[in-house]
């Protein structure tokens, strides 16, 4: 039977992977989430991916020799515009900031995928454009003001408050919220398939 390990504490990542009916233990993967310089959006979410999905098999295989079912789920989301990586927020004025810079725009979303098994590891990544109405600056202020914004990469929760600036999107939806599920599913009967 497989063994399915999330190396990640988002809880969102958990309810998604809850809600498409996988069974999973959950385990934190601890790595240096800097961004090196010049690195492309989409390299920095992948190589973020392979590293948590990595350091987690690594961890079970010093317990005991990882069984070849094991698999380790690692992702991380961002958001860009203009080229810059919006990471998430160090206080209020900074998810201000984001905010503004997202307003009445269109930018992306971007998750790199990882799974680390017994034969390697395999990446990929998500990219969906993401449409913001014009912000005042009191509606910035009063999300900023819930808390929501504090925790998640581009100052914003697509699933919370923020749905309702959000017109359209094109792409995956649950890429926006942090794990594109289908890309997931893909890719772990990919790997389940030896």
């Amino acid at each position: 039977m497989r063994r399915l390990i999330l190396a990640s504490a988002s809880p969102r990542r958990r309810e998604l992977l809850t809600q498409a009916g996988y069974i999973f233990e959950v385990r934190p993967a601890h790595v240096n989430e800097d961004l090196r310089p010049d690195e492309d959006p989409i390299a920095y979410v992948v190589r973020l991916a392979r590293d948590k999905a990595q350091a987690v098999f690594a961890e079970i295989s010093s317990e005991s020799p990882a069984p070849p079912q094991v698999v380790v789920i690692g992702a991380d989301t961002t958001v860009t515009i203009d080229g810059h990586i919006l990471a998430k927020p160090e206080d209020t004025a900074d998810a201000a900031r984001m905010l503004r810079l997202l307003s009445g725009r269109t930018h992306r979303v971007i998750t790199g995928v990882a799974l680390a098994t017994a034969k390697g590891v395999e990446v990929a990544a998500e990219v969906t454009g993401v449409q913001f109405q014009t912000l005042s600056d009191e509606e910035i202020a009063a999300y900023v003001a819930t808390g929501e914004p504090m925790d998640k990469a581009g100052a914003y929760g697509i699933q919370g408050l923020a749905a309702k600036w959000i017109p359209r999107i094109e792409g995956c939806y649950f890429n926006v919220v942090g794990l594109p599920l289908a890309l997931v599913s893909a890719m772990l009967e990919q790997a389940t398939s030896y």
